[in-house]
């Protein structure tokens, strides 16, 4: 059995359709109820991780755990061993977790402490460990959904500066194999998408995509900082806003990890716009 937390996510959600269609026996943990759309035959369990108690059931039986921390578990919650021998004591021995780039390039950043630290506890449990560490998701960009159907605008900061941001559903199939397949204990892989993009550009592939022009309107850091506290916590909007302004070298680097990985190249940023093109129509 593979538990996946955050399964109603951008990964999660694509994760649960892999392992199920690979025959996998899965395990569906979210927050809320049960999500509509999963496949035939996938088991549902109401947990947070923010609640020990409460992943018990979540846990049961499982000897394969997908990790994902998103919203305040980013910054607060049970300590990561807690976490890790709660799901030990329930007989997992895998976990793949989902870390992040900026978990090597900017250790000394509050808002990645408690990634670290998960990373930490990951390396001095009992597990069979893979950490994956990706930098921007091309799902960030459906913030922009809404104004690219009523204005046909993108507004974004820091147009002209360039991050490799990579398509979810590449950091699932990547968790896929992970959680699957030996040869990956111990190991940490960098998941970027195949090329730096812009802001500017991702707004013009996007434009190919719903075949009219979207204009693009460049907002101050403070504009955006304020729209990202609608949806995170001020640490993370502000580590994230100075990676989006001024990303370091290893920031702006292309990793081949999913393409080792996966024997595939990642998925370019256009090839995910058209994708998803109805979204934004």
């Amino acid at each position: 059995m593979i538990v996946v937390t955050g399964a109603t996510g951008n990964i999660g959600r694509q994760l649960v359709g892999l392992l199920a269609a690979a025959g996998e026996r899965v395990r569906a943990v979210s927050r809320g109820a049960t999500p509509v759309d999963l496949p035939a035959g996938v088991d549902h369990v109401v947990a947070d991780l923010g609640d020990l108690d409460s992943l018990s059931p979540a846990f049961r039986g499982a000897d394969a755990l997908f990790l994902l921390i998103t919203g305040e578990q980013l910054m607060t919650g049970p300590e990561p061993a807690q976490l890790l021998k709660a799901a030990s004591a329930a007989g997992i021995r895998r976990v793949v977790f989902v870390s992040s780039q900026g978990a090597v390039t900017r250790p000394g950043s509050a808002g990645y402490a408690r990634t670290v630290a998960f990373e930490r506890a990951l390396a001095e449990s009992d597990l069979a460990w893979t950490a994956l560490r990706p930098g921007a998701f091309f799902s960030n960009t459906y913030a922009w959904i809404e104004p690219v159907r009523t204005a046909r605008t993108v507004a974004a900061p820091f147009g002209d500066v360039g991050l490799p941001s990579v398509d979810p559903g590449d950091i699932a199939a990547v968790a896929a194999v992970a959680l699957r397949a030996d040869g990956h204990a111990g190991h940490a892989y960098t998941l970027t998408g195949p090329a730096v993009v812009t802001p500017r550009e991702q707004a013009a592939a996007l434009a190919v995509a719903v075949d009219e022009p979207i204009a693009f309107v460049e907002l101050s850091a403070e504009q955006a900082k304020k729209n990202m506290l609608r949806f995170m916590p001020e640490a993370v909007a502000d580590h994230t806003l100075t990676i989006l302004g001024t990303p370091t070298v290893a920031e702006q680097q292309v990793s081949g990890d999913i393409e080792r990985i996966l024997g595939r190249p990642a998925t370019s940023y256009a090839e995910w716009a058209l994708r998803q093109r109805a979204m934004y129509r």
